[in-house]
């Protein structure tokens, strides 16, 4: 028996062009996956934090003059995260926009004069202090300093605390 050739089955015939491009394209858009997942799972392994050529995290904010806020009020720092409090006794706070339940950010509301957490309704008084659970502890602080009669905050240090104590606050000279 003797083979005949059909069109369709030429061995010498060469791959079509339109399945040459789309064997490329599969294999470029596989390539470009690898790398994606390659990128994703080194991101996720390396630290992404680098030390600053100091070695700290220093971001100092300078918030204002002292006489600029009024005593009992709170100030709100959005490009530094955090709540600056004025207290009733001329002293400062500057505390965390993060509730320390799950990490919501908390606003003030200056009508009841509290922090109020609109995810799981934690309440926190103006020194940050627990007034209402699931949050087990007082908001966190960032160092406050006074010099020259100029408030200045250090926004890229949170210190983790779990009451309020007077020698958190920081008084002006």
């Amino acid at each position: 028996m003797t083979q005949t050739a059909t069109p369709n089955h030429r061995p010498d015939k060469e791959i079509p062009p339109r399945r040459r491009f789309l064997n490329w394209l599969w294999g470029g858009l596989g390539v470009v996956a690898t790398a994606e997942g390659l990128w994703l799972v080194a991101s996720y392994l390396l630290d992404r934090k680098r030390p600053s050529a100091g070695g700290d995290s220093e971001v100092w904010i300078e918030a204002g003059a002292v006489e600029a806020f009024t005593p009992n009020t709170v100030s709100a720092f959005p490009r530094g995260r955090f709540y600056l409090a004025r207290l009733e006794d001329g002293g400062f706070l500057a505390l965390s926009r993060r509730c320390t339940h799950l990490g919501c950010t908390v606003p003030w509301n200056a009508e009841t004069h509290r922090f109020e957490c609109p995810c799981h309704s934690s309440v926190f008084d103006i020194r940050g202090e627990v007034l209402r659970s699931p949050a087990q502890r007082a908001l966190d602080i960032h160092p406050v300093t006074i010099e020259n009669g100029i408030v200045r905050v250090d926004a890229g240090r949170v210190m983790q605390r779990g009451v309020f104590r007077p020698d958190q606050v920081v008084y002006p000279e």
